[in-house]
Protein backbone atom coordinates (compact mmCIF):
# COMPACT_ATOMS: atom_id res chain seq x y z
CA UNK A 1 0.00 0.00 0.00
CA UNK A 2 1.58 3.29 -1.01
CA UNK A 3 1.53 6.33 1.27
CA UNK A 4 0.72 9.23 -1.05
CA UNK A 5 0.45 12.99 -1.03
CA UNK A 6 0.35 15.76 -3.61
CA UNK A 7 2.76 18.64 -3.51
CA UNK A 8 5.01 21.17 -5.13
CA UNK A 9 8.72 20.64 -5.60
CA UNK A 10 11.22 23.22 -4.42
CA UNK A 11 14.02 24.33 -6.77
CA UNK A 12 17.43 22.96 -5.78
CA UNK A 13 18.87 26.47 -5.38
CA UNK A 14 16.12 27.38 -2.91
CA UNK A 15 16.67 24.10 -1.09
CA UNK A 16 20.34 25.01 -0.69
CA UNK A 17 19.39 28.41 0.76
CA UNK A 18 16.96 26.80 3.17
CA UNK A 19 19.50 24.19 4.24
CA UNK A 20 21.79 27.00 5.43
CA UNK A 21 19.23 27.66 8.17
CA UNK A 22 19.90 24.27 9.76
CA UNK A 23 21.39 24.04 13.22
CA UNK A 24 21.31 26.01 16.43
CA UNK A 25 18.05 24.54 17.73
CA UNK A 26 18.19 21.77 20.36
CA UNK A 27 15.65 19.01 19.77
CA UNK A 28 15.34 19.64 16.01
CA UNK A 29 15.42 16.81 13.46
CA UNK A 30 16.35 18.66 10.28
CA UNK A 31 14.82 17.64 6.95
CA UNK A 32 17.32 16.90 4.17
CA UNK A 33 17.26 19.58 1.46
CA UNK A 34 16.37 17.09 -1.28
CA UNK A 35 13.15 16.31 0.62
CA UNK A 36 11.88 19.90 0.93
CA UNK A 37 8.46 20.30 -0.65
CA UNK A 38 5.13 22.04 -0.16
CA UNK A 39 2.37 19.53 0.60
CA UNK A 40 -0.93 20.26 -1.10
CA UNK A 41 -2.97 17.27 0.10
CA UNK A 42 -1.95 14.33 2.26
CA UNK A 43 -3.67 11.21 0.96
CA UNK A 44 -2.23 8.53 3.20
CA UNK A 45 -1.93 4.78 2.85
CA UNK A 46 -4.25 3.65 0.07
CA UNK A 47 -4.66 0.49 -1.97
CA UNK A 48 -3.47 0.31 -5.57
CA UNK A 49 -6.97 0.85 -7.01
CA UNK A 50 -7.42 4.13 -5.11
CA UNK A 51 -3.86 5.17 -6.00
CA UNK A 52 -4.60 4.66 -9.69
CA UNK A 53 -7.86 6.59 -9.45
CA UNK A 54 -6.09 9.45 -7.65
CA UNK A 55 -3.38 9.55 -10.34
CA UNK A 56 -5.99 9.59 -13.11
CA UNK A 57 -8.08 12.35 -11.49
CA UNK A 58 -5.02 14.52 -10.94
CA UNK A 59 -4.30 14.25 -14.66
CA UNK A 60 -7.52 16.15 -15.31
CA UNK A 61 -6.43 19.25 -13.35
CA UNK A 62 -6.04 22.25 -15.66
CA UNK A 63 -4.30 25.21 -14.03
CA UNK A 64 -1.78 27.83 -15.09
CA UNK A 65 1.81 28.21 -13.95
CA UNK A 66 2.32 30.64 -11.09
CA UNK A 67 5.02 32.05 -8.86
CA UNK A 68 5.55 31.43 -5.16
CA UNK A 69 7.71 33.30 -2.72
CA UNK A 70 8.88 32.36 0.74
CA UNK A 71 8.48 35.20 3.21
CA UNK A 72 9.93 34.10 6.50
CA UNK A 73 10.14 31.39 9.12
CA UNK A 74 7.64 30.28 11.71
CA UNK A 75 6.75 27.32 13.88
CA UNK A 76 3.71 25.10 14.28
CA UNK A 77 2.43 23.91 17.62
CA UNK A 78 2.10 27.03 19.76
CA UNK A 79 3.44 26.51 23.28
CA UNK A 80 4.57 22.98 22.36
CA UNK A 81 6.32 23.64 19.04
CA UNK A 82 6.44 20.61 16.76
CA UNK A 83 7.92 22.00 13.53
CA UNK A 84 9.95 24.87 12.11
CA UNK A 85 8.71 25.93 8.69
CA UNK A 86 9.39 28.37 5.89
CA UNK A 87 6.22 30.33 5.26
CA UNK A 88 4.79 31.08 1.84
CA UNK A 89 3.61 34.54 0.81
CA UNK A 90 -0.15 34.65 0.14
CA UNK A 91 -0.98 33.09 -3.23
CA UNK A 92 -4.46 32.71 -4.68
CA UNK A 93 -3.09 30.21 -7.21
CA UNK A 94 -1.71 27.79 -4.62
CA UNK A 95 -4.90 28.05 -2.56
CA UNK A 96 -7.08 27.25 -5.58
CA UNK A 97 -4.85 24.34 -6.61
CA UNK A 98 -4.98 22.90 -3.11
CA UNK A 99 -8.77 23.32 -2.94
CA UNK A 100 -9.13 21.42 -6.21
CA UNK A 101 -6.95 18.60 -4.85
CA UNK A 102 -9.12 18.51 -1.74
CA UNK A 103 -12.30 18.19 -3.84
CA UNK A 104 -10.76 15.41 -5.96
CA UNK A 105 -9.63 13.41 -2.92
CA UNK A 106 -13.11 13.62 -1.42
CA UNK A 107 -14.49 12.40 -4.75
CA UNK A 108 -12.49 9.17 -4.38
CA UNK A 109 -13.93 8.73 -0.90
CA UNK A 110 -11.21 10.16 1.33
CA UNK A 111 -12.21 12.04 4.46
CA UNK A 112 -11.94 15.84 4.24
CA UNK A 113 -8.68 17.28 5.56
CA UNK A 114 -9.39 18.39 9.12
CA UNK A 115 -6.81 21.17 9.28
CA UNK A 116 -6.87 24.52 7.54
CA UNK A 117 -4.39 24.59 4.66
CA UNK A 118 -1.37 26.74 5.51
CA UNK A 119 1.21 26.58 2.71
CA UNK A 120 4.69 25.98 4.12
CA UNK A 121 7.89 24.00 3.76
CA UNK A 122 8.86 21.97 6.80
CA UNK A 123 12.51 22.52 7.70
CA UNK A 124 12.66 20.59 10.98
CA UNK A 125 10.47 18.43 13.16
CA UNK A 126 10.83 19.20 16.84
CA UNK A 127 11.02 16.85 19.77
CA UNK A 128 11.28 18.33 23.23
CA UNK A 129 12.26 21.75 21.89
CA UNK A 130 11.37 24.54 24.27
CA UNK A 131 9.23 27.37 23.00
CA UNK A 132 11.95 29.74 24.21
CA UNK A 133 14.63 28.01 22.10
CA UNK A 134 12.32 28.08 19.08
CA UNK A 135 11.57 31.78 19.62
CA UNK A 136 15.30 32.56 19.84
CA UNK A 137 16.00 30.54 16.69
CA UNK A 138 13.22 32.31 14.78
CA UNK A 139 14.27 35.76 15.95
CA UNK A 140 17.81 35.17 14.74
CA UNK A 141 16.72 33.77 11.35
CA UNK A 142 13.16 34.99 10.94
CA UNK A 143 14.08 37.62 8.37
CA UNK A 144 14.65 34.92 5.77
CA UNK A 145 13.41 35.90 2.31
CA UNK A 146 13.96 34.27 -1.06
CA UNK A 147 13.28 35.36 -4.62
CA UNK A 148 10.06 34.05 -6.17
CA UNK A 149 10.19 30.77 -8.05
CA UNK A 150 8.03 29.45 -10.86
CA UNK A 151 5.69 26.54 -10.22
CA UNK A 152 5.25 24.74 -13.53
CA UNK A 153 3.95 21.42 -12.23
CA UNK A 154 2.61 19.60 -9.21
CA UNK A 155 3.44 16.02 -8.33
CA UNK A 156 2.09 12.91 -6.70
CA UNK A 157 4.65 11.81 -4.12
CA UNK A 158 4.99 8.52 -2.30
CA UNK A 159 6.84 7.93 0.91
CA UNK A 160 7.72 5.13 3.23
CA UNK A 161 6.52 5.22 6.81
CA UNK A 162 9.48 6.77 8.61
CA UNK A 163 10.50 9.33 11.17
CA UNK A 164 9.46 12.11 8.78
CA UNK A 165 11.47 13.92 6.21
CA UNK A 166 11.57 11.41 3.37
CA UNK A 167 12.74 9.88 1.25
CA UNK A 168 10.00 10.96 -1.14
CA UNK A 169 9.53 9.58 -4.63
CA UNK A 170 7.77 11.39 -7.48
CA UNK A 171 5.21 8.87 -8.73
CA UNK A 172 3.68 11.20 -11.35
CA UNK A 173 4.13 14.81 -12.45
CA UNK A 174 1.36 17.02 -13.78
CA UNK A 175 2.38 20.08 -15.81
CA UNK A 176 0.65 23.42 -15.42
CA UNK A 177 -0.16 25.44 -18.53
CA UNK A 178 2.35 28.14 -19.49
Amino acid sequence: MPRLFTGLEIPASLGESLSLLRGGLPGARWIDAENYHLTLRFIGDVDDDIAQEVAWLLGNVRRREFELRLDGLSSFGGRKPRAVVATVAPSQSVMELQAEHERLMQRVGLEPEGRKFTPHITLARLRDASSRDVAEYLSSRGGFRAPPFKVSRFVLFSSRASQGGGPYVVEAAYPLAA
